[in-house]
């Protein structure tokens, strides 16, 4: 078995041999090459598919196998930049550095004091065509609960990037070097992308994501990577049912610990019934 390095300066090799008692002869002394590039990669990422011919049960996220066949209802074009705000390093996504609160953000919707901790939408569904400045700020995007979105991640940069989104499978149907347009459209997969929580972007390429916003609550989109996360890369989708119905969202349960600003505030109860 053997694991080598991807995208960086030096390979570096690792193995690890396993030997069986009815195993005929060493193993090979060679070691196969590792891939060159990141076209392999891709590649690997194309070949991913389900077998729709399958009879046992299937991960079913969004209600539908036909996925390619929902109406998209919004488009979010996200992407990643890196600058030094104040002397700081900071990452940033549509030029908003996330800045993580004292009072969590869920706690703050719940208790009905959102707009003393955090601004939604700060960043539009298209980011700014050049990112000199950035705004530090929580980073909070609404989303309309049970709506189809089409997400694209950009990423402009030499650095491949990674993405995971909370509470979410989405289907993974493309990734292509260069600039996202809606004619890259033509190129998704609609049949049989695999569902998955975590998407890599390669550097000056792009991804897209199909997903469903049915599920209630507050959810982090992240990058993988520590250091970005850390600084900023990083952002929150919010989703609220307008029905109020504990059939789309549990109430806060009264064992949950209070900080921040709610520390002091009366339980404002169930809100939803």
């Amino acid at each position: 078995m053997v694991a080598s390095t991807r995208l960086t300066k030096y390979n570096l090799v690792g193995k690890a041999i396993l030997s069986y008692t009815n195993g005929k002869g060493p193993a090979s002394p060679e070691l196969p090459p590792a891939p060159v590039g990141w076209a392999w990669s891709l590649n690997q990422f194309r070949s991913f598919r389900w077998n729709l011919t399958a009879s046992a049960a299937r991960p079913n996220p969004q209600g539908s196998y036909h996925y390619g066949g929902i109406n998209i209802t919004r488009t979010i074009i996200l992407s990643n930049s890196v600058i030094r705000s104040q002397g700081k390093l900071r990452y940033a996504i549509n030029g908003v550095s996330h800045v993580d609160t004292e009072t969590p953000l869920k706690l703050a919707e719940y208790y009905g004091i959102a707009d003393k901790v955090f601004k939604y939408d700060l960043i539009s569904d298209v980011p700014p065509v050049t990112v000199d400045n950035l705004t530090l700020a929580p980073n909070v995007l609404r989303a309309t609960y049970r709506t189809f979105i089409e997400i694209i991640f950009q990423n402009p940069t030499k650095t491949i990037q990674s993405y995971n989104l909370g509470g979410y499978s989405f289907f993974a149907v493309a990734i292509e070097p260069g600039k996202w347009s809606p004619e890259k459209r033509q190129n998704y997969n609609l049949l049989d992308a695999v569902s998955r929580h975590t998407i890599q972007v390669f550097p000056k390429s792009w991804a897209a994501v199909m997903l469903t916003f049915d599920n209630c609550g507050m959810w982090n989109l992240r990058s993988e990577q520590a250091e970005n996360r850390y600084l900023g890369q990083q952002m929150y989708v919010s989703v609220q049912s307008p029905e109020n119905s504990t059939r789309d969202e549990y109430n806060l349960p009264l064992t949950q610990l209070i900080c921040g600003l709610c520390k002091n505030m009366p339980n404002p109860g169930n809100l939803y019934h």
